[in-house]
């Protein structure tokens, strides 16, 4: 099958080609299967073609395949945003929007603050990944490969430490950078928002630090700031429960929301104050496809099997998994490169370190090799690319998850 027609410019992290799914196994084209620890990179919590994700798809698509919600308002839409503001977890009065995808969520978070507040600058951290449009790239802590010859980007835009338990830096620390922002590159009274992962996803699965999230917290009602959440890739259920926020004790003022808000078909939203979603002129917010019939359905049916039951039994299942099946291996020491077990609940990574704890990315490379060979599809992570994602559907099936953490355990033995 030819590539030619593709812009080389798209990085293929598995070079084969997929067939179809059924929960967390996949089958090329050549027949060959795999257990799938991507999930389309944190989309497929519920597994690949749900069943009552699939026949919702079905039955919407025999009524009303779309129409653009600001030309003429449809049912999904208005029964869907009634349901997911019920899900956020939140005590103030919630309302929002559906977009096409998590980076435009973003975009519009940002036109939102800039509406509310009348500032311009934003406030992001290391190690962040927020979208690959003009402006989300700007919130990216990375430049290689996303900011590369793409000239001037939307701002102003600054970027303090990620305080973590997973990367070393401390509250004190980020607190510190704080200061020395606001008394050197820029006045406090011209920031918009502060944004900001509870776990980072790209940046190698770092646990946002609590006491950091909760003094930011603060300090951004002091200072009349807003705060917005990015859960695009730690939403719904990743952690164990609805959202990773809520583990830190706070509430942002926005959240960004997306990928496994339904099942795999484009959606995603911004939701929050419903006091800043409708600041906006009319007209100010909206999108041909953005709440499209066919995905409202299908989250419809991802929110109905969501429940915190679920959520958390979901979650408990696969973290003892993992965690018990990593502390095995680092006790008995399986691989000289095996660094730290990064993130919270099911949303969690494992570090490929060198024996002066620099980052293993030459062994990350051949790990994803060998696990592809050995029937199993890994996702790396990190400013390195030295952290592998596990990102198993929530759905998976205990024995097929052993299955996969076997494979993974003997090629982890395997690197050289």
């Amino acid at each position: 099958m030819s590539r030619e027609t593709i812009s080389q410019s798209i990085s293929i992290v598995h070079p084969i080609s997929l067939s179809h799914g059924k929960n967390a196994e996949v089958w090329d084209t050549t027949g060959k299967r795999y257990i799938d620890f991507v999930g389309g990179i944190g989309v497929l919590n519920l597994g690949h073609c749900h069943p009552r994700v699939v026949e919702a798809i079905r039955e919407q698509a025999t009524k009303l395949t779309h129409y653009a919600f600001n030309a003429a308002p449809h049912a999904p839409y208005i029964e869907l945003m009634d349901r997911l503001t019920a899900f956020i977890p939140v005590d103030y009065p919630v309302s929002g929007m559906l977009t096409n995808s998590g980076a435009e969520a973003a975009e519009n978070a940002l036109k939102i603050v800039r509406g509310a507040t009348g500032r311009t600058a934003v406030i992001a951290f290391d190690g962040a990944f927020h979208g690959r449009t003009l402006a989300t790239l700007n919130l990216n802590g990375k430049v290689a490969p996303y900011k590369q010859k793409v000239g001037v980007l939307p701002g102003p835009v600054f970027h303090l430490p990620f305080p973590s338990r997973d990367n070393g830096v401390t509250c004190g620390e980020a607190l510190k950078a704080m200061d020395r922002l606001f008394s050197v590159e820029i006045d406090v009274d011209d920031v918009a928002c502060f944004i900001i992962e509870p776990v980072q996803g790209e940046g190698g699965f770092l646990t946002l630090d609590m006491e950091f999230a909760q003094a930011l917290r603060r300090f951004c009602d002091e200072k009349n700031i807003l705060l917005i959440a990015d859960e695009i890739q730690s939403g719904f259920g990743r952690t164990g429960q609805r959202f990773a926020f809520s583990r830190l004790g706070i509430e942002p003022d926005l959240i960004l929301l997306g990928k496994s808000i339904a099942g795999g078909v484009p959606l995603g939203a911004v939701v929050g104050r419903k006091t800043l979603l409708d600041n906006l002129p009319k007209g100010g917010l909206g999108g041909t496809y953005s709440g499209n019939p066919i995905a409202c359905a299908a989250a419809l049916a991802t929110l109905g099997e969501m429940t915190d039951e679920h959520l958390k039994s979901w979650g408990t299942q696969q973290e003892e998994a993992i965690v018990s099946r990593y502390e095995s291996w680092h006790s008995k020491k399986l691989s000289p490169y095996l660094g730290r077990l990064t993130g919270v609940g099911a949303m969690r990574g494992i570090e490929l370190a060198n024996a002066d704890g620099s980052p293993a990315s030459q062994q990350l490379t051949q790990l994803l090799a060998l696990a592809r060979e050995a029937g199993l599809l890994l996702m790396p992570s990190g400013k390195s690319r030295h952290i592998i994602r596990l990102l198993a559907p929530l759905t998976i099936e205990a024995a097929v998850l052993e299955e996969g953490l076997d494979i993974l355990e003997g090629c982890l033995a395997k690197l050289a």
